[in-house]
């Protein structure tokens, strides 16, 4: 039996960051978009380094992903969106289809997110004539800054809180009852967000970049692991509950097949010697 010793307040933060009117401008929204504009100019930064891509030039040019910044933001926003109807809530959306467009109510999947910029990265780099995987690369370098501060968002929203905890650093969150919990949103912002940049922005310095598809891998891999670890502090969602044996969960069971597309990826780069920067991918 948990004894609770000590819990942290939840702050008061209001989830409103602007109001002008009638209109409300949330936490939540700001951080998509703050996430998409600094993941952006990250990934110019990136592109105006040759050193990165040696030998050789960029295989495009740092103008061309204000033009991807768009493609990005649909997959992001409408696989998020279909990803959680359809993994998280399919029998409510079924009986309730007006429902999906209320996205201001939230619901967002980050498996449905990875799955529509992952079709958007496709048709982008087809329609541009630029190699796939090399957009990829850079696509996985810089989305972890948008994951740190969507968690931050899931925080200040008080959602996705974490199970019951007696250690000194456990919350009690507004709607989840007066047990302190874990802040697993402040968990998977470390991990997914700050641990998982270092780690791929690192491997950039070191050359990375050469062998199509390493960035990506990673990247997935990472996401997947830190998800899944994470799942073990984080409160179930309660219309779906556990899945087998009182401890798997949906986030769990979507997360080991990014662990196997991150590890093949990682494989299939480094099986071949680096390229240079004009080989498709």
């Amino acid at each position: 039996m948990m004894t609770y010793l000590a819990a942290i307040p939840f702050p008061a933060i209001d989830p409103v960051a602007i109001h002008i009117g009638p209109l409300a401008i949330r936490w939540y929204a700001l951080a998509y978009i703050a996430g998409l504009l600094l993941a952006l100019l990250y990934a110019r930064w990136i592109l105006r380094r040759e050193r990165f891509f040696a030998p050789g030039k960029p295989f495009m040019q740092p103008e061309d992903m204000d033009d991807f910044l768009l493609w990005a933001m649909l997959g992001v926003v409408v696989g998020g969106r279909l990803g959680y109807v359809l993994f998280y809530a399919p029998q409510f959306y079924l009986h309730n289809p007006a429902a999906i467009f209320a996205v201001w109510r939230g619901g967002m999947s980050f498996h449905g997110g990875f799955l529509g910029v992952l079709l958007a990265t496709w048709a982008f780099a087809r329609r541009r004539g630029i190699p796939f995987l090399r957009l990829l690369d850079i696509t996985a370098a810089a989305t972890p800054i948008g994951l740190f501060l969507g968690r931050i968002a899931n925080f200040i929203n008080a959602e996705l809180w974490g199970r019951t905890t007696d250690m000194p650093w456990g919350v009690v969150f507004p709607g989840a009852g007066p047990l302190p919990r874990h802040p697993s949103q402040l968990y998977e912002a470390v991990l997914e967000g700050i641990v998982l940049f270092i780690v791929l922005h690192v491997m950039l310095r070191r050359g990375a970049l050469r062998r199509p598809g390493l960035l990506a891998g990673v990247f997935t891999a990472g996401y997947g692991l830190a998800r899944f670890l994470v799942e073990f502090f984080r409160e179930p969602d309660r219309h779906i509950g556990y899945l087998v044996g009182g401890w798997l969960t949906m986030g769990m069971l979507l997360s080991l097949p990014l662990i196997a597309l991150g590890s093949w990826l990682v494989w299939r780069a480094l099986r071949y010697p680096p390229a240079s920067a004009t080989s498709a991918a």
